[in-house]
């Protein structure tokens, strides 16, 4: 049998592991790619095999200490060869001596445990089209565009909701022009002061919103009135929920969306002890 060729990807040939996991119902952002290879360019691998890409992983450095693992994929026709095996080897010898996260469909989660990640949180994903009520908002909560703030302030608040800083990310995630990429954010301000801010894009079949991090539940249900306005109202939106946080599953429910699927949040070492409570939303499940 044909050895895999293991290599970092480019965008370009990166963007074949986008439509895999399309095709898994894993419904990607449609501009999601630049703003993830950003991050770390040599942190995306494809396994090819006689000149065909056949499987993908994701092996994401952020700082010194901690890693995320993403879009681990074989291609159908491939699988049961032992190469998502080898790709998995390779991708986690990249992220040696770190903490890993990563957050794993059902099929997988008895795999990842035997590679000692361990159960952090699970992630609930609602969807649907959002109840008029739920677009409202209150006016009792300011709400600025990202650019009406200072980047080296949002880049701080962001910062209490992840393990270590991520500037690449967040800047190309959260503080892009407008126009640039059908992804809007928001940011919630009590005199001057961030408490809250949310990001929403468009997706292959429905708008996602991630991150959204709020201080207090009025303050996320603020946002995320905000955000659904940006969108026709007859688009449907996920939002990808920490089920130890009951403020935000009712948020959603209260929204009118309904939970459509789940993934594990699991950790290889140490957990970040992320603040899950004002954690509404997650930022992705590729990249953290």
């Amino acid at each position: 049998m044909p050895e895999l060729t293991i290599r970092p990807a480019s965008a370009d040939d990166f963007a074949i592991a986008i439509d895999w996991a399309a095709a898994e119902g894993w419904n990607p952002g449609l501009d999601d790619l630049d703003a993830f290879h950003r991050t770390d360019p040599e942190g995306f691998l494809l396994g090819w095999r006689e000149g065909e890409p056949i499987a993908s992983i994701s092996v994401v450095r952020y700082g010194d200490g901690y890693g995320f693992l993403g879009f681990y994929i074989v291609r159908p026709d491939q699988r049961g060869r032992g190469y998502g095996w080898t790709l998995w080897q390779a991708g986690m010898a990249r992220l040696a001596g770190r903490t890993v996260g990563l957050d794993g469909v059902a099929a997988q989660q008895a795999n990842y445990r035997k590679s000692g990640f361990v159960l952090a949180d699970t992630n609930i994903r609602h969807a649907g089209v959002a109840a008029p009520a739920a677009r409202a908002g209150s006016s009792d909560v300011t709400i600025v565009g990202a650019s009406d703030v200072e980047p080296a302030a949002l880049l701080a608040y962001d910062r209490q909701f992840f393990p270590t800083p991520r500037p690449r990310f967040t800047r190309a995630w959260a503080l892009c022009g407008p126009g640039e990429v059908r992804r809007t954010s928001r940011v919630a301000l009590d005199n001057g002061r961030i408490t809250g801010y949310g990001t929403i894009r468009a997706c292959r079949s429905e708008h996602k919103i991630g991150p959204l991090f709020a201080e207090t539940a009025p303050v996320a249900e603020a946002l995320f009135a905000a955000l659904c306005r940006t969108v026709p109202a007859v688009d449907p939106i996920a939002l990808d929920t920490p089920q130890s946080n009951p403020a935000a599953i009712d948020l959603a429910r209260r929204a009118g969306l309904e939970p459509v699927f789940e993934t594990a949040r699991m950790y290889a070492g140490p957990d970040p002890g992320l603040p899950a409570g004002r954690t509404f939303g997650v930022t992705t499940f590729e990249l953290g």
